[in-house]
């Protein structure tokens, strides 16, 4: 996230990734540093450590992890002016939850990179290094996705939006459904959005690890079966303004990039030019 002034940013990371790793998001930190002088970047660590910070990405209770995440942006003082935050695939929901329940400090861009913010209804490439994980997440998920003990201990679990059983989904989703306006609409949600000045969402083209790569432009499924799917303006959630989103596009403030190639891999050019923007 960033702070004005000085500028700063927030990046969250993706599933089976960490805060630090040298070769993912320590590489991002580093490269917009160098790019943009003086710039404040805080990649954050849910947990005490690396290992805690990727196993969480996996298991903790994502509501508790945006809780923390609003703390920690509290007692940053750096960031008492406001921020960007730019969340890298499941960290892109994850900091729109953010911004709608936490408007202090204020979030003034927020860039999903990859982020599935209408849910997920497959598992078809599980990102990460630990294939057994991937494995006992897609039981877990074809045995009872909306089960309290699979709701509560399984991150995926918590965003996996199922179109066959959709009053399921609706009751039971602990974390997506209530960001998304599914049971009854928060007013304090919408407003808090529209705070925004910008939110940019950014889909892959040939993405293998989402599923379906229509949510990453807040599109998914249409309701009842699994082989349609709607664009974001063709959603109930968009046509009733459930979450204020067509008064931001309204407003020029919704911003939908698509760029080649699978999840979460893009060139360092690509990035400068199309994203450096939105953190000055």
């Amino acid at each position: 996230m960033f702070e004005f002034p000085p500028l700063s940013s927030i990046y969250v990371s993706a599933p089976g990734d960490s805060c630090c790793n040298p070769l993912s998001m320590g590489s991002i930190k580093k490269m917009v540093e160098g790019e943009i002088s003086g710039i404040y970047v805080l990649s954050l660590m849910i947990g005490k450590s690396v290992i805690q910070d990727t196993e969480n990405g996996f298991f903790m209770d994502v509501n508790e992890q945006v809780s923390m995440v609003c703390t920690q942006l509290a007692q940053d003082p750096k960031l008492k002016g406001g921020y960007n935050a730019m969340g890298f695939s499941q960290g892109g929901q994850f900091l729109r939850a953010v911004a709608q329940r936490c408007p202090s400090p204020p979030m003034k861009n927020l860039i999903s990179i990859g982020g599935q913010h209408q849910g997920v209804y497959g598992l078809p490439r599980c990102p990460g290094e630990s294939s057994h994980i991937c494995d006992m997440i897609r039981k877990a998920l074809n045995s009872g996705a909306y089960t309290d003990l699979v709701q509560k201990h399984l991150v995926q679990a918590q965003y996996w939006h199922d179109p066959l059983n959709d009053d399921l989904y609706k009751k039971h989703s602990l974390f997506l459904a209530d960001i998304n306006q599914e049971r009854a609409v928060n007013e304090t949600y919408k407003k808090n959005l529209q705070l925004l000045e910008k939110f940019v969402m950014v889909k892959f083209l040939q993405d293998t690890v989402v599923d379906p790569v229509d949510t990453e432009w807040f599109g998914f499924l249409k309701t009842g079966q699994a082989k349609e799917t709607e664009t974001l303006q063709e959603s109930v959630l968009y046509k009733e303004d459930r979450l204020g989103l067509a008064a931001m596009e309204k407003a020029g403030k919704l911003v939908f990039l698509s760029t080649e190639g699978d999840h979460l891999q893009f060139t360092r050019e690509w990035f400068t030019a199309h994203l450096l923007p939105f953190l000055h």
